[in-house]
């Protein structure tokens, strides 16, 4: 068990899933788009394109693992930076 004084028990700190609910939209979004470019570059072998739909749906799917992934980036880079102030 942690003590109360532990980083995770400061006042004002936001936790991970936080952050990664914050997130979640512009990482969504971006997973959205690059499924969807990955989908017309491997129309040259021959595979059909992605439609915007289904680019958007494998991006919210894709969003919650990598949201949470910039989440824990996010609170190392925060706890780095506090550190070093």
């Amino acid at each position: 068990m942690t003590s109360p004084d532990a980083p995770e028990h400061k006042p004002g700190r936001w936790p991970v899933w936080k952050i990664a609910s914050v997130a979640y939209p512009a990482v969504a979004g971006a997973a959205a788009v690059n499924i969807f470019f990955f989908g017309l570059m491997v129309q040259r072998l021959g595979v059909t394109a992605f439609t915007p739909q289904i680019s958007i749906l494998v991006g919210c799917v894709l969003g919650l693992p990598l949201a949470w992934i910039t989440g824990r980036w996010f609170r190392t880079k925060i706890d780095e930076a506090e550190a070093d102030g």
